[in-house]
């Protein structure tokens, strides 16, 4: 991690950013917070190098949009998103323009951690992509059909319900495949899955029907 690196907050929550701000902070991170997506992008050609905590969902301009700007402009901050179970499809969107990590809410410390000292590490070598799309490609390579549509069906946002019914097997089945999914690919979370789905070239799969609702 470059020393003279820093960890961004953008979040219109004073708690959130404060909170983060002071976790950050013991895990001994430099820190400096923003209120609006606006704000952070004004600023962004003068700041030193480092990553971007930001809000999938803020008022004005939101993290995707953030995103957008900030590729466009060249500004080279890799991205971590915050996100709600719902905006699952959204974290993915942002993954695939080239955000490095989501992570959902409730989020817990260790995960804040962990994926900021990715993204920072990331600062330091930004070219690890190329290892991990061989890496993931290889991975997948191990799953069976079955597998693979539950994976594609995550990729999409979609609940074990939802996917089930899109393949006409049962939630309980589809709970066995999703575990040996990430057994298989060797990820600790949801968001490190979608990660390395992606990298491998996985395309979400839509839903091919809709959820009756009492089943939703």
């Amino acid at each position: 991690m470059p020393a003279d690196s820093c960890v961004y907050v953008v979040d219109d929550d004073e708690a959130v950013r404060d909170g983060l701000s002071g976790l950050l902070d013991a895990g001994g991170y430099t820190c400096r917070t923003f209120s609006a997506a606006q704000e952070f992008l004004q600023a962004a050609p003068t700041l030193r190098p480092g990553c971007v905590i930001v809000d999938i969902r803020m008022p004005g301009m939101d993290g995707l949009e953030l995103q957008r700007r900030l590729t466009e402009r060249r500004l080279p901050f890799p991205l971590i998103v915050i996100t709600g179970h719902g905006d699952v499809p959204l974290a993915v969107r942002a993954m695939k323009a080239g955000a490095l990590d989501f992570i959902e809410k409730p989020f817990a410390a260790k995960a804040i951690l962990e994926s900021t000292k990715s993204a920072m590490n990331h600062v330091a070598e930004p070219r690890e992509a190329n290892t991990l799309e061989v890496t993931a490609k290889a991975r997948i390579e191990s799953l069976s059909r079955r597998e693979r549509e539950v994976l594609q069906g995550l990729l999409a946002g979609l609940a074990n319900k939802s996917i089930a019914y899109d393949l006409g097997i049962s939630p309980r089945t589809v709970e066995v495949h999703r575990s040996r999914v990430m057994q298989k690919m060797q990820a600790r979370s949801l968001s490190e899955l979608v990660r390395l789905g992606l990298a491998a070239g996985l395309e979400p799969s839509p839903p091919t029907a809709q959820l009756p609702r009492d089943l939703r």
